[in-house]
């Protein structure tokens, strides 16, 4: 037997049980995407500590057959620094310049991540391959969230 439902009740009422899914706005989700890639981007270089031999090069000044002075870790600090940045400046810079440094940066950061792994052998090609799948992964996602940015009807405005 159905229940007499009141005129003003919706037709499809959600049930009890339905979570709540509401939409993050783009700039959450820019900002939370690249605290994820600067999480994963810290842990490979991290990870890359273990390898046999790397504390080595390292502690003879190279790494990657690049030796480490000082333009070295200056370059190193620019590339860790600018997504660190993107996390702050996602979540406040105004929507269509935010937009568009999230898209150019993002664009960049695609081959420093493939870079990675060149001049690895074989033996870590897995590591390589799964993390530089998941933080070229993480920047399409970037791209496509700053590309897809909603735009305002003149109603809205």
């Amino acid at each position: 037997m159905r229940t007499p439902r009141s005129r003003t009740e919706p037709e499809n009422a959600p049930s009890q049980n339905t979570l709540e899914d509401l939409r993050m706005p783009v700039r959450v989700r820019l900002a939370a995407a690249w605290t994820s890639f600067m999480f994963l981007y810290i842990y490979v270089d991290y990870l890359a500590l273990y390898k046999p031999g790397f504390l080595d090069g390292l502690l003879a000044g190279v790494v990657h057959k690049f030796e480490t002075g000082p333009t070295f870790v200056t370059i190193a600090l620019t590339l860790m620094a600018v997504p660190i940045l993107m996390i702050l400046l996602s979540a406040t810079l105004p929507a269509r310049v935010n937009r568009a440094i999230n898209l150019v940066v993002a664009t960049l950061y695609i081959p420093v991540s493939m870079f990675n792994a060149t001049g690895e052998t074989w033996t870590y090609s897995y590591f390589y391959g799964i993390s530089i799948g998941l933080e070229v992964l993480l920047l399409a996602f970037i791209l496509r969230s700053a590309w897809t940015w909603p735009h305002r009807t003149p109603q809205q405005a």
